[in-house]
């Protein structure tokens, strides 16, 4: 089965080798060593002078962590799918208040709607946004609205999980406090690791934060990677050897900007290929992303049946999600793709919504 999911997803044989090695102790002076060159890799990668901590867990771990740390009564999340509402359903989960964003189906957060937001609440302490909202294959301007929470002089929260390794984030010029990715996304690893930037300002609020539990503790992840360059508990070893080889092959391969344009031309591809069928992506025109399509099902077609039809042809794309699930399927660009899968899954594609032809 060819992937072009939401992730997980494919992955380079060479990390997957790289994985394979046998393994030793997280207290050891080799998982040290492979810690901090993973660390060093990573903060030269998002252009960041922040702590980078490597959490083993998924990226809804490190939602938890940025509302336990540094948000002490209320937050405010911008919606504009079904990841933007997890980030408000934990804060809820966790006994904060929150004030919600939520645009229209496809459409993105402008920093007008923002700075009118904020405007209204001036009590909220952060503000969390979704660079890349997975399930609507839309992209948001973190940029411009990275500017507009600073001018309110609040602490900025942003999930990457399907944007950082694909596009760029650079992490200390847009002043992000926290920003986080997981493995099984862009960067093409098995899914159990997530990758945490956090600045000396959340580190200060998690430092007095009261009750903020000891798993995703900023404060003492701080510690552990000063003091022994590992983590707190048993990490995930296999994928912190995998991202640190992923990184080096970006290096070996010319860098970040060279695995961007990759991204850029492999998604190209796809949208001249579904536009070529008739289809159209359903996110306001100049927000589509760069990782994943979300495509509007054709007439008279469910996204589900697509998605299956798919599957019974050796391609696994990825469902609609929440409202969308009907009417839109999804085709995920991340991890290893060849352009040839990609003509490959075109082809059977058009079999699909064209099976006459």
């Amino acid at each position: 089965m060819k992937l072009f999911t939401a992730g997980p997803v494919a992955c380079r044989p060479e990390v997957l080798q790289e994985m394979g090695r046998q393994m030793f102790s997280h207290r050891s002076k080799e998982y040290r060593e492979l810690h901090q060159q993973t660390v060093e890799r990573l903060s030269k990668f998002l252009e960041t002078k922040n702590q980078i901590f490597l959490f083993p867990s998924t990226s809804s771990g490190a939602m938890e962590a940025c509302v336990r740390n540094c948000v002490e009564r209320k937050m405010l999340a911008c919606i504009n799918g079904d990841f933007g509402k997890r980030f408000a359903k934990v804060g809820e989960a966790n006994g904060r208040v929150v004030e919600k964003l939520e645009t229209k189906l496809g459409e993105p957060t402008t920093p007008e709607l923002l700075d009118e937001k904020l405007s209204q609440v001036p009590d909220v302490e952060a503000v969390s946004i979704i660079y890349n909202e997975t399930s609507m294959g839309l992209m948001n301007p973190l940029p411009e609205l990275a500017k507009v929470v600073k001018e309110h002089g609040k602490l900025l929260f942003v999930d990457a999980v399907s944007a950082m390794g694909g596009v760029e984030l650079k992490v200390d010029e847009w002043n992000i406090d926290i920003c986080f990715a997981s493995s099984q996304k862009c960067f093409g690893i098995p899914p159990g690791l997530t990758m945490v930037s956090v600045n000396d300002e959340a580190l200060k609020i998690s430092e007095r934060m009261k009750n903020k539990g000891w798993y995703f503790d900023f404060k003492l992840f701080e510690k552990y990677q000063k003091e022994q360059s590992s983590t707190p508990m048993t990490s995930v070893i296999p994928q912190v050897a995998a991202l640190n080889k992923e990184l080096e092959i970006i290096e070996r391969e010319g860098g970040k900007e060279k695995r961007f344009e990759l991204y850029r031309a492999r998604m190209n591809r796809i949208v001249s290929g579904i536009k070529r069928l008739g289809l159209s992506l359903h996110p306001r025109p100049g927000y589509e992303s760069v990782t994943i399509a979300c495509v509007n099902a054709p007439a008279g077609m469910s996204g589900l049946t697509v998605y299956e039809e798919m599957r019974k042809r050796g391609f696994e794309l990825a469902k609609g999600y929440g409202e969308l699930k009907e009417k839109t399927f999804r085709i995920g660009n991340m991890g290893y793709i060849l352009m040839e899968d990609i003509d490959e899954m075109l082809e059977a594609l058009e079999s699909v919504i064209k099976p006459s032809s």
